[in-house]
């Protein structure tokens, strides 16, 4: 399974970007996806994602401004952050799972496909 993810760059504050993770080698459309983010100095941390391509969840910090989607003909998703923040500045990383169960979710070690990670910068 391999996943590539892009769109990162720089923004100012309450502009948008959106993310993109195409994924191969997997049955995409079965499979749980999520958007982590690693700001520098911090831990990953859980953004959003679809639970084997049915519901969305969202980390706290991220609800009403982010929203995730999904298309199995393109094996991509997507991430859509709007209202973006200073705090959004991070490293942003898709991960991928066919196994995942709903209550391992927001647990990055609980997945075993990542993409290389695109950098978001959020300026002042």
């Amino acid at each position: 399974v391999q996943l590539q993810a892009s769109g990162g760059g720089l923004v100012q504050t309450g502009g948008s970007l959106r993310l993109s993770c195409r994924a191969s080698g997997c049955t995409f459309r079965m499979s749980t996806i999520a958007w982590f983010r690693q700001a520098s100095g911090k831990d990953r941390e859980f953004v959003v994602g679809i639970f084997r391509g049915t519901t969305a969840y969202y980390g706290e910090s991220v609800k009403d401004r982010f929203t995730i989607s999904r298309d199995n003909a393109q094996n991509t998703a997507y991430l859509q952050m709007n209202s973006l923040k200073p705090e959004d500045t991070a490293v942003y990383y898709c991960a991928l799972d066919e196994r995942l169960i709903l209550s391992s979710m927001r647990q990055a070690d609980q997945y075993n496909y990542w993409g290389q990670g695109t950098l978001v910068t959020v300026s002042s």
